[in-house]
């Protein structure tokens, strides 16, 4: 967990500080989606439901497997949509949960996740998660 805070802290400003980093690859490196990229919920739904649910749920309401993604504890106040960014990029130790750690997602690509991001989001809205 302090390494995660670590990382999430100063990896951001080491990557700043280097100018000679290509924007691409600093992109790349944190796991973001294009500037001016917008999740799109149904295509998040899609792909949800493809890389997600076998540990997630059907539905993000959680399984044996995995955490419910629609729980307050991910809202966005409480879990950055960069949180998911470095889920999927890093793997997560558990820390809500007492389920085990979640692997890095290697085939999620950065837009890929964007996408979910945005169906989760709106899965949380209708469920009253703000």
């Amino acid at each position: 967990m302090k390494m995660s805070l670590i990382m999430i802290i100063f990896l951001p400003l080491i990557l700043a500080a280097c100018d000679n980093v290509d924007p691409e690859q600093r992109r790349l490196a944190m796991h973001l989606p294009p500037v001016g990229f917008q999740g799109n919920a149904e295509q998040g739904q899609v792909l949800f439901r493809k890389f997600c649910t076998s540990c997630h749920g059907f539905d993000g309401k959680g399984s044996e497997q995995g955490p419910p993604l629609i729980h307050p504890v991910y809202r966005a106040a409480h879990h950055a949509d960069l949180a998911f960014h470095m889920a999927v990029r890093d793997g997560v130790q558990p820390h809500h949960w007492k389920f085990g750690k979640m692997p890095p997602q290697p085939e999620v690509s950065p837009e890929d996740t964007g996408h979910i991001i945005a169906y989760v989001r709106r899965q949380q809205r209708q469920a009253g998660i703000q």
